[in-house]
């Protein structure tokens, strides 16, 4: 069953498309992890999600659909109900969900107390459970967030997106600020977490050992289009497109140290400034001259691409 559907997804901005058509869809309990450079139209999706579009974004085309019923045309009061309730989100800085003057304890009851009212002896201890749950000792529940590290702070803003049991998680980069071992610690608990009440997580990431420790599957973004998708394991492992292989190939690894990691040649397009054909081709070692005619179509658990690598390529 489909909780979240996002069908062919067109956001303009000034200038022209951020997002061109973008279709996806996520299943209970499953996390999809959406990839690509700055640009590529990745937060805008997430925004368009949840009904936060920046000012001068509007969403022009497509449909979004939350466990069938259509959400991109609500009111805002509508949202409002809709919003922490059904959906809930996790940003970049733990910082936008918490209040600096009031202990982590208290902001966690009210939290729960606004979607799940109990009594006060009860919802203390469910309070108790989720410090447990992302591994936060109960006796910090009187500490403030400034009081708390930052890869506390932010396995607090997890507990605060989930205590609701949302049906919906999107999570735009919610561990680019902590350092590598915490990201894919952080990233491993939310997958854990939300499977475990069967949420839906949107995950929203340039880094890709964060989306490998937690999704299920995988979104590639070039240029406000999904140029690859499939399950994780396998977009990870042997991509098909050349711009997710060139991402991969740009990663720090185990094995003899290089003097210098490649990096993709050129930038991310502008919107308004896409090229014909297919967008990647002005940064694309395979370009062909096909490329630079057409723009190649996905399918479904396929790359968007003429001459898409085979495994071995991807490995070499």
């Amino acid at each position: 069953m489909t909780l979240l559907a996002v069908e062919d997804l067109v956001i303009e901005v000034p200038g022209g498309r951020a997002v061109d058509g973008a279709s996806f869809t996520i299943e209970p309990g499953e996390v999809l992890g959406v990839i690509g450079e700055s640009g590529a139209g990745k937060s805008l999706t997430g925004a368009a999600v949840i009904g936060l579009l920046p000012a001068g974004a509007r969403m022009s085309a497509g449909r979004i659909l939350l466990d069938g019923e259509r959400i991109d045309d609500l009111h805002e009061e509508d949202w409002e109900d809709l919003r922490g309730k059904r959906i809930s989100a996790m940003f970049q800085d733990p910082a936008t969900a918490l209040d600096p003057l009031r202990c982590i304890g208290a902001q966690l009851n009210e939290t729960l107390n606004a979607h799940h009212p109990m009594i006060e002896k009860v919802r203390r201890e469910r309070v108790g459970d989720w410090l447990d749950a992302v591994g936060l000792p109960r006796e910090r529940m009187r500490a403030y967030p400034h009081e708390l590290s930052g890869g506390m702070r932010q396995r607090l803003a997890l507990a605060l997106a989930l205590c609701p049991a949302p049906e919906l998680l999107v999570a735009d980069e919610p561990t680019t600020a902590l350092d590598a071992p915490l990201r894919v610690q952080v990233a491993a608990l939310m997958r854990r977490l939300a499977g475990r009440q069967r949420t839906a997580v949107l995950l929203i990431s340039h880094d890709l050992h964060t989306v490998a420790a937690a999704a299920d599957r995988v979104a590639v973004m070039y240029a406000g289009r999904i140029v690859e998708s499939g399950p994780a394991e396998a977009v990870l492992r042997a991509p098909a497109h050349p711009y997710t292989a060139a991402l991969l190939a740009g990663l720090p690894g185990v094995g003899p140290r290089r003097a210098r990691l490649p990096a993709i040649p050129g930038a991310m397009p502008l919107p308004g400034t896409r090229p014909d054909g297919c967008a990647f081709h002005p940064r694309c070692a395979r370009v062909a001259p096909r490329c630079r005619r057409e723009a190649p179509t996905l399918a479904p658990g396929t790359a968007a691409c003429f001459y898409p690598l085979t495994a071995q390529a991807a490995h070499g």
